[in-house]
């Protein structure tokens, strides 16, 4: 505690030169607006340190020149018209200099025209889905910490909860607009190298945007309390040069047709129970057990257990489990994953469920079953 408040005194006293350096100060981040909010943040500190120490000088020198011990006596005047006045005007003025540049300042946080790209940010529990407008790319962003390291099993890394399966890939020096939305209950979307964080609202949609000054990998996470599992929400973006983000948009559409591909290939395919369950428990931990838990005893009272379930089970509820998985359960936090996995990847999840903790029903699911099923559901 003590340490704090020396370095707390310490960047009040420090030029705005070296006051960045501080570790409790704020950064000033890659961004032409990271760099005005900083200097905004700067010059707001710098008059309110002002305030304070000229209130603090006045009233040290009058206790101790102005103590009864010296005889002093209090002033016997009452409503005095200068003082009402120059406590009202003065307070006024210096309100008005704070307000010009952070009015400026958030005048132009609040201008995504004229952008070069646009990205569709959508927010559920508890991950973001990105989708670029123009290009047909879009994919979800997952935690990629290990479940080994959150549940203590394993050392932390350098990036504990901060890390994802894809970031975000951004070029630097392009005016990037972000529109914000959600699936579910209200997220925020937070990064503070670029100085956005924006509201992602169930049916709204907020604007943000950013222009990258400097290559590299900026992190964040949701900033609005959003469930169970809002601390495993991060954010990563990659800024990289223009010529390797063609190159990307490149090869990412070129997966594209790749993945199109095997998941036409899959449907022809049958897969041994230890292969489906090898893939589905990977699948799992990965989409599910934040919810219903690495062990299938879910959350009582809030997510249901698969361990043991009627509908994992029972036989004569497959094609309600299927259900379940690929449309998601409405009124409920059951999300559907028919856009998040590939027919292959629901099928050795759903066969994981049925077969894992001791529910052993035997059921093997084929990516065919899940075209099948959605084929029965479209008609």
């Amino acid at each position: 505690m003590i340490r704090n408040l020396f370095i707390l005194l310490a960047l009040i006293i420090t030029p705005a030169s070296l006051a960045e350096e501080m570790p409790l100060n704020m950064t000033r981040g890659v961004t032409d607006i990271s760099e005005r909010v900083y200097d905004l943040h700067m010059t707001i500190l710098y008059i309110c340190c002002a305030i304070g120490v000229v209130v603090f000088a006045v009233m040290i020198y009058s206790l101790i020149y102005h103590r009864k011990s010296k005889g002093a006596e209090a002033a016997n005047f009452h409503e005095s018209t200068k003082v009402e006045v120059a406590w009202t005007v003065i307070p006024f003025i210096i309100l008005i200099l704070m307000a010009i540049p952070a009015t400026k300042t958030l005048i132009a946080m609040e201008d995504p025209t004229n952008a070069d790209i646009t990205i569709q940010v959508t927010g559920s529990q508890w991950k973001w889905h990105y989708r670029y407008f123009d290009q047909d790319i879009e994919f979800y962003s997952l935690l990629s910490t290990p479940r080994a390291q959150i549940e203590n099993q394993q050392a932390k890394g350098p990036h504990y909860l901060l890390e994802v399966d894809k970031p975000l890939v951004l070029p630097i020096n392009k005016k990037i607009r972000f529109l914000m939305t959600s699936d579910d209950v209200i997220h925020s979307w937070w990064v503070p190298a670029f100085a956005v964080k924006k509201d992602a609202n169930p049916g709204f949609i907020n604007e943000a945007w950013t222009k990258i000054d400097k290559p590299g990998t900026y992190r964040g996470q949701c900033a609005e309390l959003c469930g169970k599992d809002h601390g495993f929400m991060p954010i990563v973006v990659k800024a990289v040069s223009e010529q390797e983000y063609e190159a990307w948009l490149s090869a990412q559409k070129q997966t594209a047709e790749a993945e199109k591909a095997q998941a036409q290939a899959a449907l022809s395919q049958t897969l041994s129970m230890e292969q489906l369950m090898t893939e589905g428990e990977a699948v799992y931990l990965a989409s599910c057990a934040a919810c219903h838990q690495p062990n299938g005893m879910g959350l009582p009272g809030v997510f249901p257990a698969l361990k043991d379930s009627a509908v994992a089970t029972q036989t004569d509820m497959l094609n309600q489990h299927l259900d379940v998985v690929i449309n998601g359960k409405a009124g409920t936090a059951m999300q559907a994953f028919a856009k998040q996995l590939t027919a292959q990847q629901l099928a050795a999840v759903i066969t994981y469920e049925r077969n894992a903790w001791g529910n052993d029903t035997g059921d093997m699911v084929q990516a065919a079953d899940i075209n099948n099923h959605a084929k029965q559901e479209a008609k």
